[in-house]
């Protein structure tokens, strides 16, 4: 049953490449392409010589962004099946659609939304290459604390509703979570290496494109998957013998 949960989420991670990938190529493509020209004036402009070009700018735009967002969304795609056939029954009468899209939810806030609130995404031009090393680092420390607070704060989450009701519950565990990724935020680096003359309205477009294409990819993962598992019927009706009031 596995396997057959593992080739659906890669299935449905491949549908949310592509359709990733055409909302990159019409929306966040042509901000990278003012981005890489501001770019080429400052050089220009400091009398730099241009980079060489290892790969065409077409090549960039094209089969490298298809192919870069379809391995992406087929590899977490796979991993989301493998998380989902783990908490199917142990999270209370949930249907299989409506886990995939709480799942979907939760990865799209612990994935995109907690690090990029701390380290967002730039476009090219900005940013020091000597740090790359060390600001992908701290982007990757930022998303695994996020899961782990997650993962902690739905335990808080699971004690409390047994005391204070499910809805009390919830809100006692997002305030831990706010709380847990507020207090590392402001522990962790800030970087600002964005320079002065960029245009902000460059950037501002630059990021939304970012977060567009993340809503895409994980909405379509987890409504898609949902769909496809419930219409194969290769799971049984979740346990509903669990306490659905510490749950729901």
């Amino acid at each position: 049953m596995v396997g057959k949960l593992l080739v659906r989420g890669m299935l449905a991670g491949i549908a949310a490449g592509l359709l990733t990938f055409g909302f990159a190529r019409l929306v966040g493509e042509p901000q990278v392409d003012q981005a890489i020209s501001f770019e080429e004036k400052a050089e220009a402009a400091k009398g730099d010589a241009p980079e060489p070009e290892l790969v065409s700018r077409g090549t960039q735009a094209g089969l490298g962004l298809l192919t870069g967002v379809v391995t992406y969304g087929a590899a977490f795609g796979g991993l989301f099946s493998l998380v989902f056939a783990y908490a199917y029954g142990r999270v209370g009468a949930l249907s299989a659609r409506a886990l995939s899209a709480w799942l979907a939810l939760g990865a799209f806030i612990a994935l995109v939304i907690v690090p990029n609130i701390k380290y967002p995404a730039n476009p090219p031009s900005v940013g020091d290459p000597d740090t790359i090393g060390m600001r992908t680092g701290l982007f990757f420390l930022m998303i695994a604390i996020s899961l782990a607070a997650m993962v902690f704060s739905l335990k808080v989450r699971r004690r409390a509703a047994l005391k204070l009701g499910a809805w009390n519950g919830s809100i006692v565990a997002g305030v831990v979570f706010v709380v847990i990724i507020a207090a590392v935020q402001l522990s962790m680096p800030t970087i600002n290496e964005v320079p002065a003359a960029f245009p902000a309205v460059l950037l501002w477009k630059f990021r939304v494109a970012a977060i567009g294409m993340q809503v895409i990819m994980w909405t379509t993962i987890g409504l898609l998957f949902g769909a496809m598992v419930e219409r194969s019927k290769l799971l049984a009706p979740a346990n509903r013998s669990v306490a659905k009031s510490a749950y729901l």
